[in-house]
């Protein structure tokens, strides 16, 4: 269905960190959404008439003049509004209610909070009486707008919850999305059911069906050329394509040689065997590591690598392909990521490729922009892509380039894969593997004192990483038990050339990252 004709809740972001998983959790829902910024015209939201509207956090005071704002006009339009702890505040600072600024810690709260519901309020009518919410402020609402009932409070906090049922208002100071907060999907739901009256009708069977019939129209009897990376998001955008219009798709691969082993011969072997597309593999693993030759700074890598990678698919679309359509696995959060509204650049995203000026296509088709990754998994499993596929871990756009610290060469990038190779394995033996948000080897360029075979050795050194968390901002070290760690240690020494130590990296997420460049 297209975005004019499907019920949609609209996140207008004011700068919190969690507006993606706000969203997320409405499409859980069945929910349809989009997140738009807060300085988005008011002209646009009665265009796409929403069922409901959800306002973030932030980072600001509502009473700071320079911090985020909306019109007071939105509150005219009839659609249910539910603001969350900044937009909470913003909701009752806008309408006449009292905003101030904790003058001790003891009022402002951080983390999980007991908090009492009023249960005749809808939007906690299936929750207990005091729950743990999560809560992040410092200012707080000490006086709720005319019209508005207080129904949620803390031992800090006067109004953590309020609601104006008449005019179909709700905000909570806490954050009902994250899964700190009990219940918190059960509070989204009623808003979602109970205030907006949503019928439920984002499902991935009716995205798939819809989006292959948009995509024959749109394409017609022009061809179609896709950069396939191997990464999910390319992956399922090619399936998708492929379903649409079968050998009108040219599907174009880059090895660059730094991938994990035998990756590219998988990705080969799957394109070419399930899906009626025409499939082009480059082989450039000496091009690539000529380029990087003497480089060792981590972000003058990612641009080499970058750089030639493009390059070598440009020069290749030149030499036939530059005709018809050129397709993108952009997926939703690389649309945010890359600088919305006025929000900070955070970074280009490698799905999102500027086209040279000499080439000339007839347009660019994005089949999975309004995704989130975990509903592309779906779609690529209800497409038939392999399991291991649409589930694989995140993997650096530069690949093992800024998994060997410092200079790349053939033979380091040969000793990684090794190493990360037997990594999987064990993971995949002892059933570990799904227990893991992302574990992988590191090689960082640091030689150690060994004896092996009653000689003295002086070889390299492999860093063991491996993580669990939710949503990539916070991460913790996997505490993956001993005998195993010691089995992959052990295989490494014996199998890999060239090695005689193996570390485990128990850092968390902050300070350290998940990568290590």
């Amino acid at each position: 269905m297209s975005n004019a004709t499907k019920e949609t809740v609209i996140v207008l972001d004011f700068g919190g960190q969690y507006n993606q998983l706000i969203a997320r959790r409405v499409r859980e829902c069945n929910v349809y959404c989009e997140i738009l910024p807060y300085t988005v015209d008011i002209q646009k939201i009665k265009d796409i008439n929403p069922k409901g509207i959800i306002f973030t956090g932030g980072p600001n005071s509502v009473y700071d003049e320079s911090s985020p704002h909306y019109t007071p006009e939105i509150f005219e339009l009839g659609i249910p509004i539910l603001g969350i702890c900044y937009g909470c505040q913003l909701m009752a600072y806008t309408l006449g209610g009292n905003v101030v600024s904790a003058t001790d810690n003891s009022s402002s709260e951080y983390g999980k909070t007991v908090t009492r519901y009023n249960n005749n309020d809808i939007l906690f009518k299936s929750v207990k009486s005091e729950g743990i919410s999560w809560m992040s402020h410092r200012d707080y609402i000490n006086e709720a707008p005319e019209g508005f009932s207080i129904t949620a409070t803390t031992d800090a906090c006067p109004v953590a919850a309020m609601s104006c049922p008449e005019k179909k208002f709700y905000g909570v100071q806490f954050h009902p999305e994250v899964n700190h907060t009990e219940n918190g999907k059960d509070m989204l739901r009623s808003f979602l059911y109970d205030i907006c009256e949503c019928k439920g009708e984002w499902r991935m069977e009716s995205f798939i069906d819809t989006t292959v019939a948009q995509l024959k129209e749109q394409i017609g009897d022009k061809g179609v050329v896709l950069g396939l990376s191997g990464g999910v998001d390319s992956s399922v955008a090619a399936a998708l394509l492929s379903k649409a219009v079968g050998k009108q798709l040219t599907c174009v691969f880059v090895d660059q040689g730094l991938m994990r082993k035998d990756e590219g011969d998988f990705v080969e072997q799957t394109f070419t065997k399930l899906f009626d597309m025409n499939f082009v593999r480059i082989n450039c693993q000496e091009e690539f590591l000529a380029k990087l030759k003497g480089i060792e700074e981590p972000e003058e890598k990612r641009h080499i690598i970058g750089t030639e990678f493009y390059k070598v698919f440009w020069n290749k679309i030149r030499e036939s392909y530059g005709e018809g359509y050129f397709a993108q696995g952009t997926i939703y959060p690389d649309r945010i990521e890359s600088g919305k509204g006025d929000a900070a650049k955070i970074k280009t995203h490698h799905n999102q490729v500027g086209i040279p000026e000499d080439i000339d296509f007839a347009g660019v088709i994005e089949p999975l922009k309004d995704l989130f990754k975990d509903e592309v998994r779906v779609v690529g499993e209800k497409l038939g892509l392999p399991h291991d596929l649409v589930w694989r871990q995140p993997f650096p756009g530069p690949g093992l380039g800024v998994r060997v610290i410092g200079e790349v060469t053939a033979e380091k990038v040969r000793i990684l894969q090794e190493a990360d190779a037997i990594l999987r394995d064990e993971m995949d033996k002892c059933g570990y593997a799904d227990k893991m948000s992302q574990f992988f080897a590191v090689l960082p360029g640091v030689k150690t004192v060994g004896v092996m075979g009653d000689a003295r050795t002086y070889d390299e050194l492999i860093a063991l990483r491996a993580v669990t968390t939710d949503d990539f901002m916070t991460a913790d070290w996997a505490k993956i038990p001993y005998e195993i760690l010691g089995r992959v240690s052990n295989r490494i020494i014996n199998e890999v050339e060239h090695v005689n130590r193996v570390v485990y990296d128990i850092t968390s997420k902050p300070p350290g990252t998940v990568e290590w460049e």
